[in-house]
């Protein structure tokens, strides 16, 4: 069994559910006593939600390639960034590492593909869906059209993830935001919605929807999950 490498933390709500879907993964394929060989590295993401907010993306870069330099050494085989919007900086962050890195938009991308799914709704941070270093990954490389929220509805779900969801608190209310932005991306012709930030799915469930979604902490667990145990 690999060790897993784990950059967390942001927010630690999420990298709870990672842990949890990892072990779990572990068990059910292992059985018995089994758990993950897990290293993780959880930030404070006070820290990173600053910078992110400021537009210092560099700076995030240093920081998270200085963490993921200790989770290196302290024995990680590969990496798992718990967080989907961090994923801009992965080109900065591989430079300074010798291990690999499973790409979150990667995993989901193969997932939709596999799927049939052709055109698909993207949820995330106001970082995620209005950059292209998340859509272009999944189109250019996997052939999928990805549309996302109007403006308005980018700034509902990106406040709901900060303001909420990052500090643990779930809102009926918001659950029905999110349950409408999602109706709406599907009449736009999305076949299915990317969860395209690791808290959402702490929100919505599909026992909420009847539009297929895809939750990218379970699909990123299980994929690190299946390359930790590869021959």
């Amino acid at each position: 069994m690999k060790t897993i490498g784990m950059l967390g933390g942001m927010s630690w709500e999420s990298t709870t559910s990672y842990y949890q879907e990892i072990n779990e993964s572990v068990k059910n394929k292992l059985g018995g006593l089994h758990s993950a060989k897990i290293c993780l590295y959880s930030v404070d993401f006070d820290d990173i939600e600053k910078l992110q907010h400021q537009g210092n993306w560099d700076e995030t870069a240093n920081v998270l390639s200085t963490a993921a330099k200790s989770v290196e050494l302290a024995g990680a085989d590969f990496l798992l960034i718990c967080t989907n919007t961090m994923h801009k900086v992965v080109p900065q962050i591989e430079a300074v590492i010798n291990i690999p890195i499973l790409h979150i938009a990667d995993a989901t991308a193969k997932r939709l593909q596999a799927d049939g799914v052709m055109k698909v709704g993207l949820l995330g941070t106001r970082f995620t869906m209005e950059q292209e270093f998340y859509k272009n990954r999944i189109s250019d490389n996997f052939g999928i059209d990805v549309i996302v929220p109007n403006s308005d509805e980018q700034t509902i779900i990106h406040d709901i993830i900060y303001q909420e969801l990052c500090q643990g608190v779930i809102k009926e209310s918001s659950r029905k935001q999110y349950l409408r932005i999602i109706a709406n991306l599907a009449s736009q012709g999305a076949e299915a919605v990317i969860l395209g930030c690791t808290e959402i799915a702490l929100l919505v469930k599909q026992t909420h929807t009847d539009v297929r979604l895809y939750d990218t902490t379970a699909i990123h667990a299980e994929e690190a999950v299946l390359f930790s145990l590869e021959d």
